[in-house]
């Protein structure tokens, strides 16, 4: 089997502690895509430096889980290396995530992809809708990222969410910021957002969020949907959002 990206002598960082033994890409049923881009951010740079940070870290983390009782480790979890991007054109970049993240997909592999730019999220969807006809998108984040263009681009961080709409519909989880623009549109857009201010004030709020789904779910999480006093290490904090549990 092939595989996706092909960069002689770069091995991928491995995932996991304990030092796993990792199945080759073939017999795995988990593939980990990092893609280290860094364009839009607004005004903190250093997301490309998040995929490597991640996998650096997964070395201290142990490979049982306690919740469903199994060790996730023998399903086959295959680390691919940094994505290059070595374009100047947003065009180009989004392609190549696109191009990339298909052959992930139409070797039936479980996408498992890291990034620090939102910006990715849309070619993966792209991606993934084409193997899952009526897939739904889950996103838990702070901002909406509807604008259709920002800074003068259609891929910029801010439109994540817009361009994931040409692709699949959504759920918008933990919302708290948006622009006056995007406020004016939702309603023409097919996506359903929890507004972290009311949210949680119907008990029932986790089973809504669920019910809104399809059968088939793909999950996206930008860090800042956490609630910053537990996760301050990104670029646009938000007062709110959800804690671990």
């Amino acid at each position: 089997m092939k595989l996706p990206v092909d960069y002689s002598g770069i091995d991928p960082l491995a995932f996991g502690g304990t030092k796993p033994q990792t199945l080759s890409y073939a017999d795995s049923a988990v593939v980990v895509l990092p893609v280290p881009l860094d364009r839009t951010a607004s005004y903190v740079s250093g997301t490309r430096n998040g995929p490597r940070e991640i996998l650096t870290a997964s070395a201290h983390m142990e490979l049982w889980d306690e919740e469903l009782n199994v060790d996730a480790h023998p399903v086959g979890i295959h680390p691919l290396p940094e994505v290059e991007l070595p374009f100047e054109s947003l065009d180009e970049v989004m392609a190549e995530i696109r191009r990339i993240a298909s052959a992930i997909v139409e070797h039936d592999k479980f996408p498992l992809v890291l990034g620090g730019e939102h910006s990715i999220t849309a070619p993966i969807v792209a991606a993934v809708a084409s193997r899952h006809p009526g897939l739904s998108v889950l996103q838990i984040d702070a901002h909406a990222d509807l604008r259709d263009t920002y800074m003068g681009s259609r891929f910029n961080h801010a439109c994540a969410m817009r361009r994931v709409l040409e692709y699949a519909r959504c759920t918008q989880v933990g919302i708290r910021s948006l622009s006056p623009e995007e406020a004016r549109v939702i309603h023409t857009l097919p996506t359903e957002i929890f507004y972290d201010v009311t949210m949680r004030s119907n008990e029932d709020w986790i089973d809504r969020i669920v019910d809104s789904l399809g059968e088939s779910v793909y999950i996206t999480i930008d860090c800042d949907g956490i609630d910053p006093a537990i996760m301050p290490a990104v670029g646009t904090p938000e007062p709110g959002g959800l804690s671990w549990y």
